[in-house]
């Protein structure tokens, strides 16, 4: 799914993740750590990204991995956060990290790219 890199692609994204989560079968705690995760990615890319994002899901062999690329033109951000605690801000990236199997960024001249794999237990995954 691409969408422009705004504030309301953020829940967007996180209910386009939950729908399919659900169809696929999976767990309420995996879909909510996975919805998670998708919110943390997506924020980011509107935060700090480019004019889209793009995200995309796979689940395979008991793994899911969860894709979210910015690109297109530079977007110019404000970068006051008057609306985040100063103990809030950053905390993105470490829950991210916490529920992640593991995770890589690659960036370029064209955007970033965050790739993010989850162990799926539930039944779906076999």
């Amino acid at each position: 799914m691409t969408l422009p890199s705004q504030e309301a692609s953020v829940p967007a994204s996180r209910h386009f993740a939950e729908d399919l989560l659900s169809r696929w079968g999976i767990g309420e705690d995996e879909r909510d750590s996975a919805a998670l995760i998708v919110d943390e990615l997506a924020s980011n890319a509107v935060q700090h990204g480019h004019a889209l994002m793009t995200l995309l899901l796979v689940l395979d062999a008991g793994e899911l991995l969860i894709t979210l690329t910015d690109s297109g033109a530079v977007v110019p951000h404000e970068h006051g956060h008057a609306d985040l605690a100063p103990d809030e801000h950053g905390r993105g990236t470490g829950i991210v990290d916490f529920l992640a199997l593991w995770t890589e960024v690659h960036d370029n001249e064209e955007g970033r790219e965050v790739r993010v794999g989850m162990r799926i237990t539930t039944d779906a995954a076999s």
